[in-house]
């Protein structure tokens, strides 16, 4: 892999894991703060989730501006990774159908992202 694509791989990762980061703080606030309790955010988590591997697809996509299904495929599977691994290292459980579900749409979101990354970069006109 080169480096190019290395370093879009770490952009991707650090604006996914950011994203992430901030969306749980809002989310600890909303369960501290309101009525709301974790099953009502079943839903918007997936959905935060799917938001923040885009973004991270096309951040990964637009820096490698080049083999968008590929960087974004690898960033998305890093993340699951990563996940599985905060999962059953620290905790002693494996994925379960609904989360191998909800990560491989994961995946393939950061797929699409990372296509219209590399598609929204453009050819220079010099």
């Amino acid at each position: 892999m080169k480096r190019q694509q290395f370093i879009a791989l770490m952009y991707g990762w650090i604006v996914i894991l950011g994203l992430i980061f901030i969306s749980s703080i809002v989310l600890a606030l909303l369960l501290k703060f309101t009525p709301l309790n974790e099953p009502t955010l079943s839903w918007v988590t997936l959905v935060i989730g799917l938001i923040t591997l885009f973004f991270g697809g096309i951040v990964a996509g637009t820096k490698s501006k080049k083999k968008g299904w590929l960087i974004g495929g690898v960033t998305g599977l890093g993340f699951t990774l990563f996940t599985f691994a905060v999962q059953y290292l620290g905790y002693q459980h494996t994925f379960s159908i609904e989360q191998s579900l909800n990560h491989l749409g994961y995946i393939l979101i950061a797929v699409l992202g990372g296509v219209i990354g590399v598609n929204a970069v453009g050819e220079s006109q010099e």
